[in-house]
């Protein structure tokens, strides 16, 4: 019995995980600037979206300057969102972010 909880458990995580969505717009002109760790985040899919490629991924989520992270919940609704400055650079670091996806994860329970 204790077993198959643990494993309905992992099972309901290991779900939750994979359904939050981490997207890191950039421009390739603003390579300086990528916030590199965001491959380094846990617990989420992460995707980069370079904004001079695919206009259509800007204008859809409205980025006007990059690097931008944007976080989605399960429901592929943004919950989150950190935006550059005006000299480009990022102020969220990796653990603002990984801080705000494990609150997304525990939120869910």
């Amino acid at each position: 019995m204790k077993n198959l909880l643990i494993l309905i458990t992992f099972l309901i995580y290991s779900t939750t995980q994979s359904q939050i969505v981490v997207k890191h717009f950039n421009a390739e002109w603003n390579n300086s600037n990528s916030a590199v760790w965001v491959d380094d985040l846990s617990d989420c899919d992460v995707t980069h979206v370079d904004i001079v490629k695919n206009t259509k991924a800007q204008s859809e989520h409205s980025v006007v300057v990059v690097p931008t992270i944007i976080v989605f919940n399960e429901d592929g609704e943004e919950v989150k969102r950190w935006q550059a400055d005006l000299s480009f650079k990022i102020g969220a670091t990796k653990k603002d972010v990984q801080e705000y996806i494990d609150e997304l994860i525990m939120s869910s329970f």
